[in-house]
């Protein structure tokens, strides 16, 4: 069973900056797409972003395009979301998913990754990231 751990979450300021990431000490993230999402108080589950087992496919809900980067070194089994210029809304509980995902495209199969809870195996418990003056 696939365990993934997040760290890096904790409380800042408006405008501030954080980093999370996502690692597992039993396996290894090599050859699976990860996803992160969201829970803020009284809303459902947003996916946040994700990114291709290979690195080479990322995508970020509209809401923080331009303010975070996910990035994995698959050297080190770690994925990272780095979050700049956070604000309120972007208060809540992040959580990392991880699932083997492809697709068919032009030229054959290609590693992909969701933007939706419904594909990923496997879950972290979850961080909280708090975002306050």
């Amino acid at each position: 069973q696939l365990q993934l751990v997040e760290s890096g979450g904790g409380t800042v300021q408006p405008g501030g900056s954080l980093s999370l990431s996502c690692t597992t000490s039993r396996a290894t993230l090599d050859n699976l797409a990860v996803g992160w999402f969201r829970r803020a108080p009284g809303k459902e589950r947003e996916g946040v972003s994700c990114i291709s087992s290979t690195g080479g496919r990322t995508n970020y809900t509209d809401s923080v395009k331009g303010r975070f980067i996910i990035s994995r070194d698959n050297s080190r089994n770690m994925v990272t979301l780095q979050m700049n210029n956070l604000q309120p809304e972007d208060t809540g509980a992040y959580y990392c998913a991880a699932t083997m995902l492809f697709q068919i495209g032009s030229r054959g199969l290609q590693a992909a990754c969701a933007m939706f809870p419904d594909p990923y195996n496997y879950w972290g418990q979850g961080i909280q990231v708090t975002v306050s003056s």
